[in-house]
């Protein structure tokens, strides 16, 4: 089977098993794994801020991030399709009771102009006070979709201006930054806290970081435990984090230049593959008004040996491109689809 549901789908590779397996470890609630803590170094170093704390997931990273910014009953500002506000349970308001007011974007992108024209015009006459703005790079439902650095420094200073605290959900962030040929910092380090997932394109088993100000950390250092997010001897996982900021980093240009393939022989096959929309490592194929639906669609791959997903878009499927797919596997991939879905072969 050639899994492309999801960059999730990743195993430890040998070298990282090896990481895994030779960890220095330590009582990581009290402070004391040596690997745990070169991670979080190196993590604050790598995003641009003072410090950082490794967490199990990045859901748990930013619902953390969320409580340090806000009160119950404060607004969180997000692009309505957002991760943190369609996929996170609504932890947002269970976890830090916040209201939720998603913005209409574009490519998952909104505009400075927005985020002034959602405050009130007398703040201080209403009860719910706007706390947070939530931006997330690469945007998943809109198909790893990358802002662009002009853009995203825009809307973070339009945030500033009116007073609202700024959070990036940047699970796939080094997707973003490889993306532009930019270090991660350039996107992560204008933010207030930002969130990065070590177990998607970086191919960990799980795991993820939050950085922000030494401050910051330390009341996040609390909310972990609230959350049960402490952990004893974390040094096993945390090794394979940095395995990752060492070996697995620049390889995601092979993913996105994978992704990029598949979506030119599809579109070409005359798949629905909008090739403008394809820029990481991820592929949507929009079957409204194909010959087949969505749904006959995923099942009639999946008996082929080709695994797509689908999305919150009710006929979107997507193919995500990961350190487990091969250039052979790619080179399937072109082939089985479109004779599966019932495309002329080509000459």
């Amino acid at each position: 089977m050639i899994d492309l549901r999801s960059d999730t789908a990743t195993k430890p590779t040998a070298g990282m098993r090896a990481a895994i397996a030779a960890a220095e470890v330590g009582d990581e609630q009290l402070r004391e794994d040596p690997t745990v803590n070169e991670l979080q170094r190196r993590a604050a170093e790598l995003l641009g801020h003072e410090g950082a704390l490794f967490v199990p997931t990045a859901t748990m990273a930013n619902q953390i991030a969320l409580r340090l910014h806000s009160r119950p009953g404060d607004i969180l500002f997000a692009e309505e399709k957002a991760h943190i506000l369609i996929y996170e349970f609504g932890g947002a308001a269970v976890h830090a009771g916040l209201i939720t007011v998603g913005l209409p974007g574009d490519g998952g992108r909104i505009t400075a102009e927005q985020v002034r024209a959602a405050m009130p015009a007398a703040p201080e006459q209403v009860d719910q006070m706007p706390a947070i703005l939530c931006l997330e790079d690469t945007h998943n439902s809109s198909g790893g979709r990358v802002w662009p650095l002009d853009e995203l420094e825009s809307v973070v200073g339009a945030a500033r201006d009116v007073g609202l605290a700024t959070h990036l959900d940047g699970a796939r962030l080094f997707n973003a930054a490889v993306a532009q040929g930019v270090a991660p910092s350039a996107i992560a380090a204008c933010f207030d806290t930002v969130t990065v997932c070590l177990s998607k394109g970086l191919g960990c088993p799980l795991g993820a970081v939050l950085a922000g100000s030494h401050a910051l950390m330390e009341r996040a250092w609390r909310e972990k435990h609230l959350f049960g997010g402490a952990m004893r001897q974390a040094g096993i996982v945390a090794a394979a984090g940095l395995y990752a900021f060492d070996h697995h980093v620049a390889r995601l240009a092979d993913d996105h230049a994978r992704a990029r393939r598949l979506a030119e022989a599809w579109s070409a096959a005359g798949l629905p593959v909008d090739l403008e929309r394809v820029e990481t490592n991820f592929v949507q194929v929009d079957f409204a008004g194909f010959s087949v639906g969505r749904e006959e669609a995923l099942a009639r791959l999946q008996q082929a040996g080709v695994a797509l997903s689908s999305t919150i878009h009710a006929t979107v499927a997507r193919a995500v491109t990961h350190l487990d797919v091969t250039d052979e596997d790619i080179d399937r991939a072109c082939e089985i689809v479109p004779a599966a879905l019932g495309m002329p072969t080509r000459a």
